[in-house]
């Protein structure tokens, strides 16, 4: 099975390579994301996050989901030392840096549920896997047509943060100002619920955010700085690397 459809402003892909039917898996799967979008966009005005943002929610009054994804947000921002954080002056409420991967990560769930052994879930890039190896690239930073990495992923997940497509995006909660010490990070983990609040997180810290990413446990990490210098860990799963062993 093979879908495509673009939900919450990117395009996501789904793959299911077992054998028997899983449409309706997949139903779900793309049912999940439109309601996700539905109740936690910043960008629509009746969703549950603008609601919250603008005081017409109390925090008791906030769904279950809702809850667990700012405690996330929460615990991020306090690893970081205020570097990530969902509540900057001037921008409202945002945790789609959040909500993003623990939305496609419970959407990977549903598939396996159902039954799915081997699949690939891609999400605007940040990719869920199970059953591999699939081959995943990672974009240059600079130059869209052209990868800066290939990695092998078996069985879990990749996401990355950069400055490409929306520019100076991630803000630097510390300080205010965008976070300019990286022009992509890269986090392997072994959920997206992890990858990519993780590959978020670490970018608002700069440089210091590589290493911080990288002491984490199960944490795999290929960075960019601004000075286009490559820093990746020992563990971090490149295709290459695996062809040589």
């Amino acid at each position: 099975m093979h879908r495509v459809e673009h939900v919450m402003g990117f395009p996501v892909s789904l793959r299911v390579d077992d054998e028997g039917d899983f449409e309706q898996a997949g139903d779900r799967v793309l049912a999940w994301l439109r309601e996700v979008d539905a109740r936690f966009s910043p960008f629509k005005p009746d969703s549950e996050v603008s609601r919250l943002g603008r005081g017409e929610l109390a925090e008791s009054e906030v769904s279950a989901d809702l809850r667990l994804v700012l405690d996330l947000c929460e615990h991020y921002c306090t690893a970081t030392g205020g570097a990530f954080d969902v509540r900057l002056p001037g921008r409202g409420l945002d945790p789609c840096a959040v909500v993003k991967g623990w939305s496609v990560q419970r959407a990977a769930d549903l598939l396996t549920e159902a039954g799915a052994k081997r699949f690939v879930l891609n999400a605007g890039g940040d990719v869920v896997a199970a059953g591999g190896p699939w081959r995943v690239g990672v974009r240059h930073p600079e130059h869209a047509d052209k990868l800066c990495t290939v990695l092998s992923l078996t069985d879990g997940a990749v996401a990355t943060s950069a400055r490409y497509e929306r520019g100076d995006h991630i803000i630097d909660g510390r300080t205010g100002r965008p976070a300019t010490g990286l022009l992509s990070l890269t986090v392997v983990a072994s959920s997206l619920t992890e990858a990519d609040s993780v590959a978020t997180a670490a970018f608002a810290m700069g440089v210091e955010g590589v290493d911080w990413a990288a002491s984490l446990p199960g944490v795999e990490v290929f960075a960019v700085d601004a000075e286009r210098k490559v820093l990746r860990t020992s563990g971090f799963p490149t295709a290459e690397a695996e062809s040589r062993s």
